[in-house]
């Protein structure tokens, strides 16, 4: 594998465009075969009922806001050790996918909490690590906004994000820490066992697999996007650096 080779800017942008394009089609075509696996093929269960079907979509969406997270801490953890921009950017390409990923876990799992617990919402370990995942997103976003180069943008997300990483293995481990309303793993657990049936467990992997591909076509084009702003700002930095000197000389010029 040419590493450095793919990594080049040059390389990597018209690869990230055909790459992104053959992601969305298969997670499209994973998502259809999703539903209609977890609509109509896998069977009813035998405590909830019919509500349990929004696991499909919780667990598959929780699962993908904590990897998220874990890999916008590694390209931010690249960036910051080699000074490539190109791992920064990818780390700001990934943080709305992020937070949009744990807002939907934390929406679905809402929505399954009332008709199984009986509320809306509970400060329980695992909703409370979660949510503060997700204004850890949210807060990744707003320093991205705040002032100076993009090099030192970069450099500041970087360390609040490796920073804020803590929360991630808690989130993850609060259902075997503390006693919790939340159910342990389904795939995952201490147990060591898948604790579905089959088809409900082959849909649940089906729809992580969806969406990790969607998650790789946002984050590409949310990349292409980072990479037009930053050019922008570029642009328009050296334009101003260039009437700035302009304007130095009309004023040092002899009457």
């Amino acid at each position: 594998m040419k590493f450095f080779w793919y990594s080049s800017p040059q390389t990597f942008y018209p690869l990230a465009g055909h790459i992104a394009r053959a992601c969305w089609v298969i997670a499209a075509l994973l998502t259809l075969a999703g539903l209609y696996i977890g609509l109509l093929v896998a069977p009813t269960d035998a405590q909830q009922g019919e509500a349990y079907r929004i696991i499909f979509i919780h667990v598959a969406a929780a699962w993908m806001s904590m990897f998220l997270y874990v890999v916008m801490a590694f390209w931010a953890a690249i960036g910051l050790a080699f000074n490539t921009r190109l791992s920064s950017m990818m780390a700001t390409a990934i943080a709305p996918t992020g937070a949009l990923f744990t807002f939907i876990a934390l929406w679905t799992g809402s929505l399954w909490g009332k008709p199984t617990w009986g509320t809306w919402w509970e400060w329980d370990a695992r909703l409370t690590t979660t949510a503060i995942l997700f204004f850890l997103y949210l807060g990744y976003l707003a320093l991205r906004r705040t002032g100076s180069t993009a090099d030192e943008r970069g450099k500041r997300c970087a360390i609040a994000a490796l920073i804020a990483f803590a929360d991630v293995p808690i989130s993850y481990l609060s259902v075997t820490w503390w006693q919790t309303l939340h159910q342990q793993g389904t795939v995952f657990n201490e147990q060591n066992k898948v604790l579905i049936d089959g088809s409900m467990a082959f849909t649940l992997v089906l729809a992580v697999v969806a969406f990790t591909m969607l998650y790789a076509y946002l984050v590409l084009e949310r990349f292409e996007l980072a990479r037009l702003e930053e050019g922008r700002e570029e642009r328009e930095l050296a334009q101003a650096i260039a009437d700035r000197v302009a304007a130095d000389q009309v004023e040092v010029a002899p009457a």
